[in-house]
């Protein structure tokens, strides 16, 4: 008897041949794009463009990863990100204030450090209560974080402005303070702390993340402490968080406040996983360069080519609207995001013109 054959007319053994040629060719691009975000951009990119699109780009692309790791490959909904990317901003303010010897390095650690551990803190309720009512729980998080650096001096050093303002930043004794040293310093962080998360998902912890989110009872009928990993899921999305928003501090804003890291920002967060897709780490940059690109997209054209007669505020509830839509229709038409979009596009592309 014969084996049976695929729809390409290759035994059935080939048939996904041309997948494993593309996963033995994936690593030399992925160097190739470090190569060229490394050497090009640096060259090539002027300070607008490193200073107000990249930066954060990359800082929200962390951001959202981090989150991706408790809701996309965990399923523990979180609305409460900005608070640990606060928790992580102050902290590592006050360890390079207050510990003047501490290197950048380990100050970022520490702030992540700590955000992990505030995050287990508030990922204790996992244990008992999911869905909605963890949802709430993290919203509470969010605002009591909040309140925490508003309302205590002590954080934000008893500055009458009630702001952070990032140090000096330095590294082996080379300053990282013009916009290349802090597009280079955030991402190594971004590369760095990816490179970790793709083994992390792929290692026994992500596939029993995956488990728990896929059907935490039957997660714990085989085997797995459910309560532990969801532990663990909070405070490695919280360490991450925490890295992105001493991040966003240090190499973007360079001076921030507890309003920095306000429900918005949460939700801006919130936002990326969903139009780049749960439980994917690519999806987290698509959906990151979304959020960033749009708003600079419709600048552009309520400037350019309407004439300048939509104002900046009509473009901001524009942008609104059109998150709002993109939300919905990615929530109905396509859960996993921008990255099974372009999935499916580059495989009918590939099976062109034989089936489209």
């Amino acid at each position: 008897m014969s084996k049976p054959s695929s729809l390409h007319g290759l035994p059935a053994p080939f048939e996904h041949a041309p997948l494993v040629i593309r996963q033995r060719r994936l690593p030399w691009a992925l160097l190739a794009l470090l190569a060229f975000s490394y050497l090009l951009v640096p060259a090539l990119g002027n300070d607008y463009w490193l200073n107000a699109i990249l930066i954060p780009f990359l800082v929200l692309s962390l951001a959202g990863l981090g989150l991706n790791l408790l809701t996309g490959y965990t399923g523990q909904t979180s609305v409460g990100a900005a608070g640990f990317m606060a928790v992580g901003a102050f902290a590592s303010y006050a360890l390079l204030l207050r510990v003047p010897w501490l290197p950048l390095p380990l100050a970022l650690l520490g702030g992540g450090a700590i955000s992990a551990l505030v995050g287990l803190l508030f990922g204790l309720p996992s244990s008992r209560i999911k869905g909605f009512y963890l949802m709430v729980t993290t919203l509470a998080a969010q605002f009591f974080l909040e309140w925490v650096f508003t309302k205590f001096p002590w954080f934000y050093n008893h500055a009458s402005s009630g702001t952070i303002s990032a140090p000096r930043l330095e590294l082996f004794g080379q300053n990282l303070g013009s916009p290349v040293g802090r597009y280079l310093l955030t991402l190594s962080c971004v590369a760095l702390l990816t490179w970790v998360a793709l083994n992390l998902v792929r290692s026994r912890i992500g596939r029993n993340w995956m488990a728990i989110r896929d059907m935490d009872t039957a997660a714990a009928v085989v085997g797995i402490p459910v309560v532990g990993y969801k532990r663990l899921a909070f405070a490695v999305s919280s360490f991450y968080l925490g890295i992105a928003g001493a991040l966003w501090v240090f190499a973007y804003l360079g001076t921030a406040s507890a309003g920095s890291f306000d429900i918005n920002r949460s939700f801006q967060i919130l936002f990326i996983i969903i139009i780049g897709g749960m439980g994917s780490i690519a999806g987290n940059f698509i959906g990151a360069a979304f959020i960033s690109l749009l708003p600079i997209l419709l600048s552009y054209g309520g400037q350019t080519l309407l004439g300048g007669s939509v104002d900046a505020g009509q473009l901001q509830n524009l942008q609104k609207i059109i998150f709002g839509a993109l939300i919905i229709l990615f929530l109905i038409k396509e859960p996993e995001g921008l990255v099974r979009l372009l999935a499916n596009l580059g495989e009918r592309l590939r099976r062109w013109p034989l089936r489209f």
